[in-house]
């Protein structure tokens, strides 16, 4: 994925588009990180001591996605995709043996089924609850917003130390 291809965030719009768009620009922007590496490259921690990944990442935003708009907003109850170890640790980011094209897939059918419950959501006001605590849809799309933009940060990181590849 080049720079052209991701979505472009709405410049002059309503609050929901405006919203809506700058977070499908930063999901466009994690593909655009991973883009044209290979499974080892993906899959490499290239800032030591950190145990991050290209693939983790993506693997951590599928349980993101899926917790915040499927199971707070939607009320579902979809379990991890990537459940705890015998040590009772989340395994999104333990990528050793994890499959790209998978963890990919994942990720892209989480996000389209997060676009979906955003689209019919019928204002930004609704809300979900995780236990006690309600969440507006406001909250959850500037949450996720932050959420994609710090890992995004970390992603130009382990790109860049990965192939040289710089840029937005």
């Amino acid at each position: 994925m080049i720079d052209e291809q991701r979505t472009r965030p709405v410049l002059v719009g309503d609050e929901r588009a405006t919203l809506t768009s700058i977070l499908q620009w930063q999901r466009d922007t994690l593909m655009m990180k991973c883009a044209g590496l290979t499974p080892e490259q993906l899959s490499r921690k290239a800032v030591a001591p950190s145990g991050l990944s290209l693939l983790g990442l993506v693997r951590h935003l599928a349980e993101v996605e899926r917790g915040w708009f499927r199971n707070v907003l939607g009320g579902e109850d979809v379990r991890g995709y990537f459940p705890r170890n015998e040590a009772g640790e989340w395994t999104e980011f333990h990528v050793e043996d994890a499959d790209p094209e998978e963890s990919f897939r994942i990720w892209e059918e989480t996000c389209a089924r997060s676009r979906a419950i955003v689209e019919a959501a019928e204002s930004l006001d609704v809300t979900g609850h995780f236990g006690d605590q309600p969440y507006s849809l406001h909250y959850i799309l500037a949450h996720m917003i932050e959420e994609y933009a710090r890992h995004n940060g970390h992603a130009d990181l382990l790109r860049e130390a990965i192939d040289g590849t710089t840029g937005e």
